[in-house]
């Protein structure tokens, strides 16, 4: 059963002097101060908002940590790894410069803390104790670091280690930067580690040392949640973060700052910008029935009544007006039906694009027709 309908919802745009992905924006000078470049998307859409130099290949320094959570998430995600196993400390770890939380060779610490010290404090130190757990040693997880960024597009990114510590030959840039991180934060898991500002690290033997969050946004920009931040002298400073307001996330990279306020300045700026030009609509309410009611063989009833499973948006400037369609489709559905089983699809159309699928839940329970319904149906039509 497929139905098709045409929406026009109104929308947004407003800026110029930049091509973006789907937009002219209307905007005199930049929107970042110092900075070598720069890319704003929406994360939902995955659509450019604004992009400055954004496929320069250049040093991301403590940046490419993003790459080194995200295996770490997915080697949790695949069963491999879990937030409470224990990892014991190797002195090749334990000896790691830079930002870390020293950890004590051949000391046992939980996956948990180390995660959390990384996106926190930016430990270096447990990024090679977690390299070393998930991949046997960091050479070989710096290749699926790379195997990892070209699955994901990332034509213009090559890692040499897990930290970002200075090396020959190991670069990205802002655009792939923002894949990356929009990726990353996928995982929910992030955001329990993310908005930490100020916290203790416990070791073994009983030593603390505190951690202190380096996306100073967290505190400074109420809307942002999230963040990674990398300083290097060859990479300048850098940052990558994400926010989030009425209905729409945000994911900003600035790269090659002159000064670490340039590229929070910066980054709030994008922010700024993309929250009062854009917006996420609801297109598709999760609480709202939809109009038409799905078909049912063998049930009390013919049909019942069905609702998304989840909203469906559709991201776009503030004054545009994209057409907006929708092919729903129903799955042949037998009874016993229960509420919240999924029974179908929605197709979101813009501009003809298909930009999301939702699934299509019962909004009722339909149970199945006894011998005593069908005898009635029948009974009935025969009185006609």
């Amino acid at each position: 059963m497929k139905k098709l309908c045409a929406l026009l919802l109104s929308s947004c745009v407003a800026v110029s002097g930049v091509a973006t992905a789907g937009f002219t924006l209307e905007k005199s000078g930049s929107l970042i101060n110092n900075c070598k470049s720069a890319y704003l998307m929406d994360y939902g859409s995955g659509e450019c908002l604004y992009k400055e130099n954004e496929t320069a290949r250049m040093p991301i320094a403590s940046v490419c940590k993003v790459m080194t959570l995200t295996l770490v998430f997915d080697a949790v995600k695949n069963g491999e790894l879990s937030f409470a196993d224990k990892i014991a400390v190797s002195e090749n770890a334990a000896g790691m410069g830079g930002s870390q939380v020293f950890l004590e060779k051949d000391c046992e610490y939980s996956v948990d803390q180390l995660v959390k010290s990384i996106i926190v404090c930016s430990a270096n130190d447990s990024c090679v104790a977690l390299s070393e757990t998930v991949a046997g040693g960091e050479e070989e997880f710096v290749a699926r670091m790379n195997k990892k960024a070209e699955e994901l597009g990332c034509r213009d990114t090559l890692f040499a280690n897990c930290t970002g510590l200075p090396r020959e030959t190991q670069y990205s840039c802002a655009k792939d930067v923002a894949i990356m991180f929009s990726n990353l934060i996928k995982n929910e898991e992030y955001f329990k580690y993310s908005k930490i500002w100020l916290e203790d690290f416990q070791h073994p033997d009983d030593r603390t040392i505190s951690m202190t969050n380096t996306n100073k946004l967290i505190r400074k920009y109420s809307f942002c949640d999230g963040g990674k931040t990398g300083f290097t002298n060859e990479a300048g400073f850098c940052l990558a973060s994400t926010a989030v307001k009425n209905n729409m996330r945000l994911v900003s990279v600035v790269l090659g700052a002159s000064t670490s306020d340039d590229r929070f300045k910066s980054t709030i700026n994008m922010f700024d910008y993309g929250f009062a030009n854009f917006k996420n609509k609801i297109v598709l309410d999760e609480k709202v029935t939809l109009n038409d009611e799905f078909e049912v063989r063998g049930g009390k009833k013919s049909s019942f009544l069905v609702r998304p499973e989840r909203n469906g948006y559709v991201f776009s400037a503030i004054d545009a007006e994209p057409n907006v369609s929708y092919i729903t489709v129903a799955n042949s559905i037998k009874a016993p039906v229960a509420e919240n089983d999924v029974v179908g699809y929605i197709e979101i159309y813009k501009d003809n694009v298909l930009i999301d699928t939702v699934n299509v839940v019962a909004a009722e329970n339909v149970e199945k027709a006894s011998f005593l319904d069908y005898f009635k149906q029948n009974a009935s039509e025969w009185a006609l």
